[in-house]
């Protein structure tokens, strides 16, 4: 489609101009504080991959909000991030999380919701009820299906900063129309809610609301395995900790999650390359277009 082929590449070069440089007298407040609120029994990886994925893309601090039953394991697996429980309803955070979650939030640059978060009824409405959050949000996975069938919950993120992390099936319950193109479908909800899109894919298109829209370079398909976009999410949250305009912090995000991608591949083979894999080569991403 000829629409499809308008969207410019997400490369290397923009990517290496866009990145803020390390004030080398800053300090962890400098870098950003983001807040992570994911996670549920049974998905006690996605919160760690997330939270890591914040702290290897440059994060001051990270902070991890869980349920209370797998607090436990969330803070055996972290060492960097700071994970602390919250209150659940039948392994999922209730509504009684709502006054914590806004007083840390208070205190941090930007908030990521969603992943690992599992479906209930307070949980649905638990995220539905932080989307007039102040602070630039990322919503993800059940962050995004919470919201579907209401469409009315954008109008209150109108002139907020709000990213949008749909795999298709995501993108499709929350009103997404595919049958236009993924890029021409990204533009349409991004204009539609006001957030910038990242339809992930091959292919990964980043949409704004203003226009903007790329089409990433990097990534292959080792990466189609659980936990590889609970690592993005944490890279999307730590560049927009650090100030940066959300469709460049996007565009930034997913050519660095693809090119560590890219390098886990090359040393691991597609088949066997885990979402620890991708943490572990985001340091030699980033020192690909900083250094």
């Amino acid at each position: 489609m000829e629409y499809e082929r308008k969207a410019e590449p997400i490369g290397r070069e923009l990517v290496r101009r866009l990145l803020p440089r390390r004030d080398p007298e800053g300090h962890k407040g400098t870098f950003g504080k983001v807040l992570c609120l994911c996670g549920s029994v049974g998905y006690t990886g996605a919160p760690v991959f997330a939270s890591r994925g914040a702290v290897r893309s440059g994060a001051g601090l990270v902070f991890l909000g869980v349920p209370e039953s797998i607090w436990p394991v969330a803070a055996v697996k972290s060492d960097e991030a700071m994970p602390f429980p919250l209150p659940e309803a039948e392994g999922r955070l209730s509504l009684l999380a709502e006054e914590t979650i806004r007083r840390r939030a208070a205190g941090c640059d930007a908030v990521l919701l969603g992943c690992g978060l599992g479906r209930g009824r307070q949980t649905d409405a638990l995220v539905r009820r932080l989307m007039d959050l102040p602070q630039p949000l990322v919503l993800d996975a059940d962050g995004i299906n919470a919201l579907a069938g209401h469409m009315d919950e954008w109008e209150r993120r109108r002139g907020r900063v709000t990213v949008l992390t749909p795999h298709e099936g995501e993108f499709l319950r929350v009103g997404g129309d595919l049958s236009q193109g993924r890029t021409a479908a990204a533009e349409d909800f991004a204009r539609r809610s006001g957030a910038v899109v990242v339809l992930k894919g091959p292919g990964t298109v980043v949409a704004g609301p203003d226009g903007r829209c790329r089409v990433n370079t990097t990534g292959n398909c080792g990466m189609a395995k659980g936990g590889s976009g609970d690592v993005l999410s944490g890279v999307v949250l730590a560049l927009l900790g650090l100030g940066m305009d959300a469709f460049d912090a996007c565009c930034c995000a997913v050519w660095l999650h693809g090119r560590a991608g890219d390098l886990a591949a090359q040393e691991k083979g597609q088949w066997g390359m885990t979402p620890t894999d991708l943490l572990e080569r985001l340091p030699q991403a980033l020192r690909e277009v900083t250094e």
